[in-house]
C-alpha cells in the first residue's frame, strides 16, 4: 500500500483537525467499531486479538473518538465490538472520547423500533459492555437507513435527555433524521451530534448538514465510504486519487473532512493495513481542481 506524501508511520489523526462535542475535543478522524467484530452487521465473528490490535493502533495513530454501538457482534454474540473496546482500551485515556447510539431492537426477524421505555435497558447494556459509569455521547438513532419522515422522537430524546440529568450521559446525538426531528430534538436538550447516511456519493442529506453547520453541531456520517457497497467508483475520483497517489476511499474521507469543519470521518475496519490507510487520508489536502472534479456533475471529461 502506497500512503500520500509520507510513510504510515508518520500520520496521525489530528492531521485532520480537531471539533468540539460540547465540551470534548476530538480529532475529526476517527474510527467506527462496527467492523471489528464482523465483517457487516451481522456476520460470522472475527478473530477478536486482530480487533483488539486495531483499536490500540488507532489510538497509537491518534484517534481519540470511537464510534460503537452494544448492537455491533457477530451473528452468534461470542465477539462484541463494546467488549473489544474495553478489554484493548480500558483503563481509557481522559482524552478518548466513546459514542454508542441507542433505538434498534434486534430478533431473529431482523431490527425494530425500541420504544422511550426501552432506552435505559439499552443505555445500561452500553454502560456494562464499555465499563463506564458514564457514557461520553449516546445518539438516539430512528429507524435504519433513511429517516422516517414525520415520525415523532419526542418521547424517546426526553427518556435519554432525564438520563443525561442522572448523570448517565454526558452529550446526546441523533441519527438517521431529518432536519424536523433536529428541531425537535433541540427543543428539549442540546445536541452536540447528528449521524446520517452520507457520502462523497450520496449527498442527499445537505439540509441536515447545512442545519448542523448553522447550530455548530458535528456531522458524523455513518458509512463514509458507502458501506461495503460498489460506490467509490467514479473516474473522477480515480482521478483525484491518482494525483495524490492516494486510494479512492482515502480521497473520499479527504472529501468528507474538506467538505465542512464540522464534519467528521468515522471509517470502520477490522485491518491493521487498512486503518494504517484510513488515517493516511487525514494528510490529504485537496485541492480546488479536486474539489471541482469531484463536486462536477457532468459528462466525464475526456
Amino acid at each position: 500500500m502506497t500512503f500520500p506524501n509520507e510513510s504510515a508511520n508518520e500520520h496521525h489523526a489530528s492531521q485532520a483537525g480537531t471539533m468540539k462535542l460540547g465540551d470534548l475535543t476530538i480529532n475529526r478522524l476517527g474510527f467506527g467499531a462496527m467492523r471489528l467484530s464482523t465483517n457487516g452487521m451481522r456476520g460470522p465473528a472475527r478473530d477478536p486479538e486482530i480487533g483488539r490490535a486495531v483499536l490500540r493502533h488507532a489510538v497509537e495513530l491518534g484517534v481519540n473518538h470511537i464510534d460503537a454501538a452494544a448492537f455491533y457482534h457477530s451473528h452468534d454474540g461470542s465477539v462484541r465490538a463494546n467488549t473489544l473496546i474495553r478489554e484493548a482500551l480500558s483503563p481509557y485515556s481522559p482524552e478518548l472520547v466513546i459514542a454508542t447510539k441507542v433505538g434498534p431492537l434486534f430478533s431473529e426477524s431482523g431490527p425494530v423500533q425500541g420504544s422511550a421505555a426501552d432506552l435505559r435497558a439499552l443505555v445500561e447494556e452500553n454502560l456494562k459492555e464499555l465499563g463506564l459509569e458514564r457514557l461520553d455521547l449516546v445518539y438516539l438513532r430512528i429507524g435504519m437507513m433513511e429517516p422516517p419522515h414525520g415520525e415523532s422522537l419526542a418521547e424517546r430524546f426526553e427518556a435519554l435527555a432525564a438520563m443525561r440529568e442522572e448523570g448517565l450521559i454526558r452529550h446526546l446525538g441523533l441519527s438517521n433524521v431529518d432536519t424536523a426531528h433536529l428541531a425537535e430534538a433541540r427543543a428539549i436538550a442540546p445536541v452536540v451530534a447528528v449521524q446520517n447516511h452520507f457520502h462523497i456519493a450520496k449527498r442527499d442529506e445537505v439540509a441536515v448538514l447545512d442545519a448542523c453547520t448553522e447550530h455548530g453541531i458535528a456531522f458524523a456520517p455513518f458509512f463514509p465510504l458507502g458501506g461495503g457497497w460498489n460506490t467509490l467508483n467514479d473516474p473522477r475520483q480515480a482521478r483525484v486519487a491518482a494525483r495524490h497517489g492516494a486510494t479512492v476511499s482515502q480521497v473520499a474521507l479527504a472529501w468528507l473532512l474538506a467538505l465542512s469543519p464540522i464534519t467528521l470521518a468515522i471509517p470502520g475496519t477490522g485491518s491493521l493495513t487498512h486503518l494504517e490507510e484510513n488515517i493516511a487520508a487525514g494528510s490529504i489536502i485537496l485541492t480546488p481542481e479536486d474539489l471541482a472534479d469531484l463536486d462536477s456533475t457532468g459528462e466525464e471529461r475526456q
